[in-house]
């Protein structure tokens, strides 16, 4: 039986105070350790000391920490087993040699050594991390009462390291967290292609510390990869074309679905892969896929310039900022559709305006055109056969006919074909061009909300002439809307005139709408803007109108404006 331990002294329970201490003024477990060597050095009298730890990747015992050492002593590295340390690391159990030079285990490091303690660092799961080594230079000067001590020692200083050891785990964590979230704040803010692509390879580089990183983006239509980013190597060119998944080394990442990784890319058998960075200083890849929703977006590759194991955390935070990416990828890629319908919208706008322009001129020209034609008629005129004059009166006769048919042609090609109706949900509808706008609200600072219908409402319309009246009761609003506000689009359904109809109110917080324009903003040609065609509400009024529907200034004052659309409800 192992004999009990003597009870500490006061001094012995003043340095373990000092140690348990450390726990929680300790900066880092490396300044622990130095003051942990400095209390054991001068509590026990040694002359030197040092406390060595375990690498659990190359599995020698390193020098962390030393006092009255040669300085090249922490290129020193011991296998298990060897030298006093690295047998009492071998074993686990605490040693006190009297007298060095009789003990063939020893290894010299000092010459004015002569005997020495060492004790090991064991937690509680009996795995050792390391030990604490002592040194006098006086022969036989430790005895078993300096081992006891520093067995206890060891036992606090343990301990402790492992509290400061999970503080600086959970840390790291939390930077890594915080990191992670700030590089995606970064990216939903980047909607440029390049300036994303280069966003994502600069902050996956600085997340995980690595010299290099590579995005390569996924061509579905040709199978193929292609590189679009490389932080890290601004002088090394990204490698170039359509890179065949077949003959591309981080392909695997995609049709795995999993995180691979390469310990040394220098090596002969990676020399004609093609996806790879031309620079000898890339050692290690760790290459990890990007999918969104089941659907291949790319592969993420970071580079260390120097051989390593990357470890599951590395693994799992760039996974995730993968993830991260690649929704911040289709996201950009939806923008750009958005804004390509936008667009066309804007087109069409133009079109209609132009139609019902031309159909406004055409309607004014058929009330004098047909009064002219009438008065023509009753002035029964007829010459003879050999007049000249006859054959006059018949061709104003037909020029007439031709202006009325030209006249009849144009406004009927100004309005919308019924063929061109069709049902839809009108929150579908409203959802639809509420999303061809919100960047531009986001970038006015203007907050958007949308109240849909308790139920399901269906009108029968032309969609693209109703977004095209939204869309332009949504930018009046933005307008008048200098310093930003809200916006609400509310819609119900309500009895109105003997008929079912749906109500949508578009309400902002604007300037309001000058009294003396409120009775004829939705005349041609009156706008309050100097860059406005005065003709938006025009349309918009002859577009509901063609859909038996109306719009109508519902409300305004220096609080806002309510603008409300009125459309049948599909039967």
């Amino acid at each position: 039986m192992d004999p009990l331990p003597t009870p500490p002294s006061v001094s012995e329970h003043a340095v373990l105070h000092a140690v348990s201490r450390l726990a929680a003024t300790a900066d880092s477990p490396r300044v622990a350790m130095v003051e942990i060597l400095r209390l054991a050095v001068a509590h026990l009298g040694a002359s030197s000391g040092s406390i060595s730890l375990l690498n659990p990747d190359t599995g020698r015992l390193e020098i962390e920490v030393h006092q009255g050492m040669p300085a090249d002593i922490d290129e020193v590295a011991l296998r298990p087993g060897q030298g006093i340390t690295g047998w009492v690391a071998f074993h686990g159990r605490p040693q006190l040699v009297p007298d060095v030079r009789a003990d063939p285990r020893y290894i010299p490091v000092r010459p004015e050594v002569r005997a020495e303690i060492t004790a090991p660092l064991v937690p509680a799961n009996g795995q050792i991390l390391g030990v604490i080594n002592l040194d006098s230079d006086t022969l036989g000067g430790f005895g078993p009462e300096h081992l006891q001590n520093l067995v206890v020692l060891a036992a606090e200083s343990t301990a402790v390291l492992l509290r400061l050891w999970q503080l600086q785990h959970l840390r790291g964590k939390a930077g890594q967290l915080e990191n992670l979230v700030n590089a995606g704040l970064t990216l939903v803010t980047k909607l440029e292609r390049q300036e994303l692509h280069d966003a994502i390879s600069r902050d996956a580089r600085r997340l995980l510390s690595a010299r290099a990183c590579l995005l390569l983006e996924y061509i579905p239509a040709r199978r193929c990869l292609r590189a679009v980013s490389l932080a890290g190597l601004p002088d090394t060119p990204l490698p170039d074309g359509d890179l065949p998944l077949e003959s591309s080394l981080v392909a695997g990442a995609l049709n795995t679905r999993r995180a691979i990784e390469f310990a040394n890319v220098q090596s002969p058998e990676f020399l004609d892969v093609v996806d790879l960075p031309r620079d000898p200083a890339l050692r290690s890849l760790l290459a990890v896929p990007m999918f969104w929703e089941n659907e291949a977006v790319g592969v993420l590759g970071v580079f260390t310039d120097h051989p390593h194991r990357f470890n599951n955390d590395e693994k799992r935070l760039l996974a995730a900022f993968a993830s991260l990416a690649a929704v911040t990828l289709q996201n950009s890629r939806l923008y750009s559709r958005v804004f390509q319908s936008e667009d066309t919208l804007r087109k069409n706008e133009q079109l209609t305006t132009l139609g019902l322009l031309a159909a406004e001129i055409a309607h004014e020209i058929r009330n004098p055109l047909t009064v002219i034609k009438l008065l023509y008629g009753y002035l029964g005129l007829d010459f003879p056969e050999d007049d000249p004059r006859r054959t006059d009166v018949r061709v104003i006769g037909e020029k007439l006919d031709q202006l009325e048919s030209i006249v009849s042609r144009v406004l009927q090609f100004a309005k919308a074909p019924s063929s061109m109706h069709s049902r839809w949900n009108i929150a579908d509808l409203v959802g639809d061009t509420l999303v061809l706008i919100r960047l531009k609200l986001a970038q006015s600072k203007i907050r958007l909300r949308f109240e849909p219908p308790a139920k399901p409402l269906h009108v029968d319309v032309h969609k693209g002439q109703i977004q095209q009246v939204l869309l332009n009761l949504l930018l009046n609003a933005t307008q008048a809307m200098d310093q930003g506000g809200s916006i609400t689009v509310r819609v119900a359904a309500e009895q109105h005139e003997g008929a079912r109809q749906v109500v949508l109110d578009v309400i902002d917080t604007g300037r309001g709408v000058p009294p003396e324009l409120a009775a004829h903003i939705f005349d041609s040609f009156l706008s309050g803007r100097a860059d406005g065609t005065g003709l938006g509400l025009a349309i918009a009024k002859r577009i509901l109108v063609s859909h038996h529907g109306d719009i109508t200034l519902h409300a305004t004052g220096p609080a806002g404006t309510t603008m409300r659309v009125r459309l049948p409800l599909a039967s």
